[in-house]
């Protein structure tokens, strides 16, 4: 069973978004026996944007759990998520993988972790700690948390909504955040590319420890169904200049 196959056997399971389809829950605890078919599923898996991890979102239909694994994995990032920007730092060849979670650890055994870069880790540690109840990963005898992977993390990173998802009127926002004194932009920008939204956000903390945010925008009028953008940014403390600008494009319908 090849790394990605395995990992993702695990996350997908783990990551079934409550609600997202039919009365009928899935729960896994071994990742090469999980064949629970489901209505509807909807993934969060991090990939990298500029080495710094970025959740996408992954629906998939009525089919079996263990026969989206391999095809999540060989597609990898979408030709649009490309075009933003996106890759992923995993590699393709390492084999011979074990996934597990006991008492809010998720421990993950594989062949050639030792070569894994920072970005790889901070991409498994993401997706797997996605999971309510999934507090830590352990690879190779390492321990980590997201708190290991600052350096990885953007100054505001938004989980929610995610790129190309459809949002609602207003649209709501959340996520984590680790800037100046807790505070940073955002724009709403409608199908036309107009501002149709702009503020500012005070997260639950900032210089220097990561904190929690969640936001809602004002009501907005759009010209037609299309593509709009959520923008984050920080102003520079020294001329008030866009730092650290990040831009999720997200559907809109009248």
């Amino acid at each position: 069973m090849t790394v990605k196959r395995a990992l993702l056997l695990a996350f997908v399971a783990a990551l079934l978004v409550a609600g997202c389809g039919g009365d009928d829950e899935s729960t896994a605890t071994d990742t090469d026996t999980v064949t629970t078919p489901v209505e509807t599923a909807r993934l969060r898996v991090y990939l990298l944007r500029d080495g710094k991890v970025a959740p996408v979102a992954r629906e998939v239909g009525d089919i079996l759990l263990d026969e989206i694994a391999l095809d999540l994995l060989l597609r990898g990032p979408t030709e649009d998520e490309r075009e933003l920007g996106l890759e992923t730092a995993l590699p393709e060849d390492v084999e011979d993988v074990a996934v597990s979670v006991d008492d809010g650890v998720a421990t993950v055994e594989l062949d050639g972790s030792e070569g894994l870069s920072r970005e790889a880790l901070a991409q498994i540690v993401y997706t797997a700690t996605a999971f309510p109840g999934v507090e830590s990963v352990s690879v190779d005898g390492t321990t980590y948390t997201r708190a290991d992977f600052e350096d990885e993390t953007p100054s505001v990173l938004v989980e929610s909504p995610l790129p190309f998802e459809e949002v609602g009127n207003p649209v709501r926002a959340e996520g984590t955040a680790n800037t100046f004194e807790a505070t940073f932009h955002y724009e709403l920008t409608d199908t036309d590319g107009r501002i149709v939204d702009e503020n500012f956000v005070t997260a639950t903390s900032g210089t220097g420890t990561r904190g929690t945010f969640e936001f809602t925008t004002d009501e907005y009028e759009i010209p037609f169904d299309g593509i709009g953008a959520l923008i984050v940014f920080e102003r520079s403390a020294e001329d008030g200049s866009r730092i650290h600008l990040v831009e999720i494009p997200v559907r809109m319908t009248r």
